[in-house]
């Protein structure tokens, strides 16, 4: 594909872009700004992002992708409780912190594990169910997703991580299924993502320091 004719379905996917895909993509952005902010507003900004997304991802066939706001639909009640909780001193019981070996062999197997799901099922329901999907690629964005979105309700650091693979691997993903804003949108959630790992790192040094 030349320049010229990536150009040209940019122009045109950003023409046939919908109001609701324009709601999903500003709460999904106010949402990761919180986020980064470590602010609680993540959970219920998010909520809006997700569940529109869930709707315009099952018309693209994007099965994989419609699984992942799914889950971040349900995680993000879990997250919102687990953010709220506070000890007998009124302080928040989570905090930011890095991932030590245990939790990294969890979070690599939890990727795994979801990879090789998603992968098979899309493998199997492509055919008669949703010839617009591409199993490898979606099951990259979704693994990755899944992850960083459990990680992101512990707030570990590596959460950032995984995010930023998300947003690599939706960046083209929704392009060429024509959502060309949304791809833009994950652009912008890449920088944002960048930027959330920065400072959750300085947060999580600050605490061990202390």
């Amino acid at each position: 594909m030349t320049f010229t004719e990536i150009y040209q379905q940019f122009i045109d996917g950003m023409k046939a872009t919908t109001w609701l895909e324009y709601i999903a993509v500003i709460f999904g952005i106010v949402s990761v700004w919180f986020s980064r902010k470590e602010n609680i507003l993540v959970y219920p900004t998010g909520l809006i992002n997700t569940t529109v997304y869930i709707w315009l991802s099952f018309q693209g066939s994007l099965l994989g992708e419609a699984s992942v706001n799914f889950y971040y639909t349900i995680m993000s009640i879990y997250g919102w409780i687990i953010w709220s909780k506070r000890n007998a001193a009124h302080e928040h019981v989570v905090h930011i912190t890095f991932s030590n070996k245990k939790w990294w062999i969890w979070q690599l197997l939890f990727f795994a594990s979801f990879y090789i799901a998603i992968f098979f099922s899309l493998s199997y329901l492509k055919k008669d169910f949703a010839p617009g999907a591409i199993p490898w690629a979606d099951a990259f964005a979704s693994a990755t997703a899944f992850t960083g979105m459990w990680l992101m309700t512990k707030k570990k650091v590596e959460s950032w991580g995984w995010w930023i693979a998300t947003n690599i691997a939706s960046i083209p993903l929704y392009f060429v299924k024509g959502y060309v804003f949304t791809s833009v949108y994950y652009l912008i959630l890449l920088v944002l993502a960048f930027a959330g790992l920065i400072e959750w790192k300085r947060k999580a040094r600050s605490k061990i320091t202390t």
